[in-house]
């Protein structure tokens, strides 16, 4: 085992060093010169876009569709996870403070990413068994015509089977249980961890029976509800520590560019190992870029495929720069990095600095939940390419799988788990980037059409036609490729 996970962890480094920094920070930077730094100029916008949603304004969503605001609660719903609080953890750990400076750097830049993903995944959505769908296989078929397209795709719909459905799913289990492990332990109680993964996989297995309504009625209640618990929690944390804010904050700037000068020379983190974490964590929490989230913004029901590029936009933003950002500041603040801990002790004990004995079990429940809703956010992504590979047929046996992977992961050693999960997410960026960056001309004309570009912000949804046709004609694409 030791020899395996030395091999993966090897193939890690030459992924996270160089190609997937290269790619992810290069279509990001591409994409915000493109599109005119559209993560700032829209941002508002698409906060309007999202929770405008909530009232139903815009075009009514039908059968097989979701709302605005339900496709970002399950697109958030599957990036607040783990990473939020385990990954931003590790992150600190294996990078320094300065991890989390380049975190930062890489959601903005992927907030322009994620603005093409989800126009993409709007623009070749189609209509399957009477739902609507989409995702990357599809937009990757419209960007590499023939053989290629149907190649890339194939590769593309197993990675995020593997990566998402099978490892990632692991890792939301494991640290599930890791946490709950903490609180037994502290109590002196003989609760084995593989107990947790089991009541995680029952519950998962309840919802992924009822399918995308019973998913979609789930996250809108509770994606809300969790994120304002977890922040209600950690800000309280950091107004105990107020005056260590700056500090925590200047640690992060200092250790971007010189991390031994924050953890001493003899921690051994340099630059290269800050950037690395910082990417590799930022990617596991917002996945901008890994072509996880387009699945869900497919199904949005909306005028037109800009309003939903600027609606990711947001998922984007409260994943790093709100929720992330108050696990980080937590940790900084309340000094628990020089604790010794690492993964989601080292949260638990910040938490427990302020909460007492209350620390450790409210973070394993936020964990809990957290971890709840990006299983079933990221069962539903995978379910939609073992639909793409092997028709209605493979579904059940897929749900079956995941939840035995659940139980599994529970059990596993934390260094493996996210071993693992590094690997096949990096993978996935490949084929996907590639597509974004061969349609990006495709982009850069809806945003034109919808008036991104005009001084005077006219919205132009009526130059540009409506989703409806676009559905038309990515089905007749999609029709044609699969047959």
């Amino acid at each position: 085992m030791d020899t395996f996970l030395h091999l993966v962890d090897t193939a890690n480094s030459v992924l996270w060093n160089v190609v997937l920094i290269l790619l992810l920070c290069g279509t990001g930077i591409y994409y915000t010169i493109r599109l005119r730094f559209i993560q700032v100029r829209k941002l508002k916008d698409g906060f309007h876009q999202v929770f405008g949603g909530i009232r139903h304004k815009g075009r009514e969503h039908g059968e097989g569709e979701m709302s605005s605001f339900q496709s970002v609660a399950t697109a958030i719903a599957a990036q607040v996870g783990t990473g939020n609080l385990t990954g931003a953890a590790t992150a600190l750990i294996g990078g320094g403070p300065g991890a989390i400076f380049w975190m930062w750097l890489s959601a903005f830049f992927g907030m322009a990413t994620i603005y093409a993903e989800a126009v993409l995944a709007q623009e070749h959505k189609t209509v399957h068994d009477g739902e609507v769908t989409g995702g990357p296989v599809y937009y990757i078929h419209a960007a590499f015509r023939g053989k290629a397209g149907r190649v890339l795709g194939g590769i593309f719909a197993v990675l995020i089977i593997l990566a998402l459905g099978f490892m990632g799913n692991m890792v939301q289990a494991n640290s599930v249980s890791a946490a709950f492990g903490q609180v037994f332990a502290s109590r002196q109680l003989s609760i084995p961890p593989i107990t947790i993964g089991v009541l995680l996989s029952v519950m998962a297995l309840f919802i992924f029976i009822g399918g995308t309504k019973r998913l979609a009625a789930v996250v809108e209640k509770f994606v809300p509800f969790m994120a304002f618990v977890y922040i209600i929690g950690s800000l309280t944390v950091i107004l105990f520590n107020i005056t260590q804010v700056p500090e925590a904050f200047m640690q992060i700037i200092r250790g971007a560019f010189n991390p031994s000068a924050v953890l001493g020379g003899a921690a051994g983190v340099t630059v290269k190992e800050a950037i690395r974490y910082g990417v590799a964590r930022g990617l596991f929490s917002n996945e901008a870029g890994m072509g996880s989230t387009p699945h869900a913004h497919a199904r949005a029901a909306v005028d037109t495929p800009h309003h939903q590029g600027l609606a990711a936009m947001v998922s984007v933003f409260i994943d790093t720069f709100i929720i992330l950002n108050l696990t980080v500041f937590s940790i900084l603040t309340t000094g628990a990095l020089s604790s010794g801990k690492d993964g989601i002790a080292l949260t638990q004990h910040a938490f427990s600095t302020v909460f007492g004995n209350f620390g450790d079990i409210f973070i394993a429940i936020c964990l809990l939940f957290f971890a709840f809703s990006t299983i079933l956010s990221w069962h539903f992504f995978g379910a939609i390419n073992v639909r793409y590979l092997f028709g209605s047929k493979g579904l059940r046996v897929y749900s079956v799988l995941v939840a035995v992977f659940i139980i599994i992961g529970s059990a596993l050693k934390v260094n493996l788990v996210w071993t693992l999960a590094d690997f096949f997410n990096g993978l996935m960026v490949i084929p996907n980037a590639m597509a974004l960056l061969a349609l990006s001309g495709s982009v850069v004309l809806i945003a034109k059409k919808a008036g991104t570009f005009r001084k005077n912000n006219v919205d132009a949804t009526a130059e540009m036609g409506t989703v409806g046709e676009n559905v038309s004609k990515s089905s007749t694409l999609v029709g044609k490729t699969e047959s």
